[in-house]
């Protein structure tokens, strides 16, 4: 493993990479860099990882299991005063979704009522006054979706519509991930089409994740204003771990 002094110049070298890449690709779609918040995907990575993105000015932590999330977020307060925003990225069973619900900011995987339900009484159980969420569209196939999750466009907008009237979670947008092997830039298009009925009927709701280490720039060409990075910014875990 590299000594934290090695690993702060790689995450700062990545780092400057990934901007650059954000920055071009915003360019190429006509908008500004300044529109993207960009969340470091932390999995499987050490929370002195964590630490030091945080340190590079990186505050927005995303994490894909609970059982790891709920551990990370505990040890990152105790080594560090630097705020940081942490984000709830995979799909997500209703049974966890009350530890969730204590220490995420945003949830980007609500894909159905159940979920939503159980995260709403988390937050009320926590006391926290209100809990960001994100409802989570499908863009695969119906077998590859049991996997990764995210509902139907028509659904969605439903679901949307019913946790746009709970007084404690706060719809902010949509999520998707891009289909394995398919066309991102046809499935992001697609995505870009459902997140604009959302804000139709709701227009507090104009977050759009989409995009991660290999399809940042189609995402970016298809409005994202969030977008998650992992392998481009930590490197692959092997490298780190061997």
């Amino acid at each position: 493993m590299s000594s934290p002094e090695v690993r702060l110049a790689e995450l700062r070298d990545n780092l400057a990479a990934v901007r650059s890449r954000i920055d071009e690709g915003c360019r190429a779609a006509g908008r500004s860099g300044q529109e993207i918040t960009l969340i470091a995907v932390t999995k499987f990575f050490p929370v002195t990882d964590a630490a030091l993105l945080a340190e590079l000015g990186v505050t927005d932590l995303g994490e894909n299991r609970d059982q790891d999330a709920s551990v990370k977020a505990a040890e990152l307060a105790e080594l560090t005063p630097i705020a940081v925003r942490w984000h709830f990225l995979g799909r997500l069973q209703t049974n966890k979704a009350r530890s969730v619900a204590r220490y995420a900011d945003l949830v980007h995987s609500v894909d159905r009522q159940p979920l939503a339900d159980a995260l709403e009484d988390g937050a009320r159980r926590a006391e926290r006054p209100g809990l960001d969420v994100l409802v989570q569209l499908s863009l695969d196939d119906a077998e590859t979706a049991a996997g990764r999750g995210g509902g139907a466009a028509d659904e969605l907008l439903r679901l949307a519509d019913r946790i746009a009237g709970s007084d404690v979670l706060r719809l902010v947008g949509i999520m998707a991930i891009a289909p394995l092997g398919g066309d991102a830039d046809q499935a992001f298009s697609r995505l870009a089409e459902v997140a604009q009925r959302l804000r139709a009927a709701h227009p507090a709701a104009g977050i759009v994740s989409a995009g991660m280490s290999d399809d940042l720039e189609a995402a970016l060409r298809h409005g994202a204003t969030h977008v998650r990075i992992g392998t481009a910014l930590l490197g692959r875990r092997e490298q780190q771990f061997r």
